[in-house]
């Protein structure tokens, strides 16, 4: 029961908790909004999952995308909540790109004009790449020709709530990331953008629902036996290990004990080598790992 006591409640959590950003954004208005302040447009989503997973292959590694969307001019947007830095991001988004990729041609289909513009969205507390930037968005161009762009319709845009370029950007980009790591009344109070605040009353419904309530902590319920058993399942392989290098540990001091005592009884180098189907090398490697005295021992005992 003290475990309990340190769960954050549902109240207190902001936007970069993945389970209230999942629990806000499967509300296609506010998705809607997100993308509206982030694009600087529009946009009207017909599709609007949460929790979406994408597989090729059944043996193949799945995808869990925390919002995947399709809007009525069939733009695909993912947009993913990234709390900790891991240096795998940037691949990361590589690897959902060519996973949503891989869903959007039907099989026949021979043209791949007909591949969606699509849009990969990491939100991020955190710099990934160092300039001081709250947006850096990625497309295809050629290196040699800088103004040659690839035109794949494949971008990357990986958002930072702690940017400093606030001259380039617009004010309500920068309202709503700062409400993304501190999603609080004031927060969203103080801010003039209408898209803003819908997506505040959004936070507060959820927070407020019983419902979202009981799936909080039934999902930091299984997150945390999840953690146990995989805990309880290292400590296990960790006595097996054990059990292992100690049965080795066993065996190489046998096999010292009966050296000792055969080099104590006189017998010379070629019985010991027959004895025990070993060169001499290898005899004095066994001395050495368990007493490295003994060579020394082994050596004036046949000399």
């Amino acid at each position: 029961m003290k475990r309990r006591q340190n769960i954050p409640r549902l109240s207190e959590l902001n936007l970069t908790d993945r389970f209230l950003f999942d629990e806000v954004m499967e509300d296609a208005q506010t998705h809607q909004d997100v993308l509206r302040i982030i694009f600087g447009r529009d946009i009207r989503l017909h599709q609007n999952e949460t929790e979406k997973e994408l597989r090729k292959f059944p043996s193949s590694r799945s995808v869990r995308m925390d919002v995947f969307a399709i809007d009525e001019e069939q733009n695909v947007y993912n947009t993913e909540m990234q709390l900790k830095k891991r240096a795998d991001l940037s691949k990361r988004s590589r690897y959902y790109q060519s996973m949503i990729d891989t869903t959007l041609l039907d099989t026949g289909i021979p043209d791949y004009n007909a591949l969606n513009t699509s849009y990969i969205i990491m939100i991020m507390p955190f710099d990934l790449f160092g300039y001081d930037r709250y947006c850096y968005t990625f497309a295809a161009t050629c290196l040699e020709e800088p103004d040659c762009h690839l035109g794949d319709g494949a971008y990357r845009i990986f958002l930072n709530t702690r940017g400093k370029n606030d001259n380039d950007m617009s004010a309500e980009l920068i309202e709503f990331l700062r409400y993304v790591e501190h999603s609080t009344d004031e927060i969203a109070q103080r801010s003039s953008s209408e898209a803003l605040k819908r997506i505040h009353n959004r936070v507060c419904k959820v927070k407020a629902s019983e419902e979202a309530g009981v799936r909080y902590m039934q999902a930091w319920e299984e997150k945390y036996y999840d953690k146990q058993e995989a805990r309880e399942e290292g400590l296990e392989e960790g006595r097996k290990e054990g059990r292992k290098e100690g049965r080795k540990e066993g065996i190489r001091q046998a096999r010292f004990d009966m050296l000792r005592h055969a080099v104590e009884n006189g017998m010379g180098r070629e019985q010991l080598s027959e004895l025990l189907g070993a060169t001499q090398e290898e005899i004095k490697e066994i001395f050495f790992e368990q007493d490295k005295t003994a060579i020394d021992e082994y050596n004036q005992e046949l000399s």
